[in-house]
């Protein structure tokens, strides 16, 4: 098994209900997304997904979400946009767009760099 992992980033404002701090206000971040994913078998060239291939697949996911208010999102509407449930929606969404050797394996979502959250499947 291999793991391959990129980062990218994105920027966003939010806000989250019910949290009784700052936090509750309208903010920003500059958010940075670490993806792993994991594969089983190398392709003729012994590459496992070429990290371009990976990059593009999770900037268009995060296309989406930059630059907007996350709280209008769809995905977010019935719930607080925390870097806990970016996380998850990015792994959702990476399922089905990678080729059929790799699956998602962890997706961690930084708001800043001491500050993460990781979503994964067991």
């Amino acid at each position: 098994m291999f793991e391959i992992k990129i980062r990218s980033d994105f920027a966003a404002a939010h806000r989250l209900s019910n949290y009784q701090g700052a936090c509750e206000n309208l903010h920003g971040h500059n958010f940075i997304v670490e993806v792993s994913v994991l594969c089983d078998q190398l392709d003729e060239s012994y590459i496992a997904i070429d990290f371009k291939e990976l990059k593009k697949i999770v900037n268009n996911i995060l296309n989406k979400l930059d630059h907007t208010y996350l709280n209008d999102h769809e995905y977010f509407k019935n719930t607080n946009p925390t870097s806990e449930m970016i996380a998850k929606y990015v792994y959702e969404n990476l399922k089905g767009n990678l080729n059929k050797n790799c699956k998602p394996h962890k997706v961690s979502v930084y708001e800043t760099q001491n500050s993460k959250a990781t979503y994964f499947e067991v």
